[in-house]
């Protein structure tokens, strides 16, 4: 039976050994810098200067030799743990070097534009409800759903539509088992929700700032930037 205490300090799993090619640079995006330190430096930052946050566990590459190099990698509440090909892989090896904690938390590395008021909406969506959630934000757009040949098919009906966002929070063995379903018979998982779709749990959308970008084209460089700006100046 699981247990129901709520938890008080939470880890976060940050799967980065993705080399981000959409970015068009030679080191993975991760790595690219926002005025002077790199994204993944912004992206850890952010969440460990969080209340409820207790420890980081960054999923690297596994030849990957620069994260060593950066000073937050001597920080101790970060740890590092080797993944895989494939972002479920990344994230089923970070949830295997957490510690036994009922809940698991997964972060994009890059997404430094994060706030704390929506990992704590998030938080207390889980621990209301009991039920694992993500931070998502309603599709606003016409959106259009085309064929091979880029035709347009039909246009899709945007209620109900989300962009799926990170954090994620779902009860870690529940996620665990559905990541090792999913890898196990070959399915494709964009996101933890759709591991958790598929194996037939329960997974809520709990409303977020559109500002929580993630970095994956080189114009989002400059976007974050801004977005970074703009928040910490409303913070001095």
């Amino acid at each position: 039976m699981t247990n129901t205490t709520d938890q008080q300090g939470y880890t976060v799993v940050v799967p980065a050994a993705g080399v981000g090619s959409r970015m068009q640079q030679p080191l993975a995006k991760q790595y690219l810098h926002i005025d002077g330190l790199t994204i993944i430096e912004r992206t850890l930052t952010r969440l460990l200067n969080h209340p409820k946050i207790d420890r980081v566990i960054v999923v690297l590459a596994e030849h990957d030799q620069y994260f060593a190099t950066l000073p937050i990698a001597q920080h101790p509440r970060v740890s590092t743990a080797v993944g895989g090909k494939e972002r479920a892989d990344s994230v089923l090896a970070g949830l295997l070097a957490m510690p036994p904690q009922r809940w698991a938390i997964v972060h994009d590395a890059a997404r430094p534009c994060v706030s704390h008021e929506d990992i704590d909406k998030l938080i207390e969506f889980c621990q209301l409800h009991q039920q694992g959630a993500i931070l998502a934000s309603p599709v606003r757009d016409t959106m259009k759903r085309t064929n091979s040949a880029n035709q347009i098919d039909r246009t899709e009906e945007r209620a109900g539509l989300w962009h799926a966002l990170t954090p994620q929070m779902f009860e870690r063995n529940m996620l665990i088992n559905a990541l090792q379903t999913a890898l196990t018979e070959q399915v494709p998982i964009t996101d933890e929700a759709s591991a958790i779709e598929y194996a037939g749990q329960t997974a809520h959308v709990v409303s977020g700032r559109e500002d929580n970008i993630k970095i994956t084209r080189p114009a989002d460089l400059p976007l974050a930037t801004f977005i970074l700006q703009q928040q910490e100046s409303i913070c001095e």
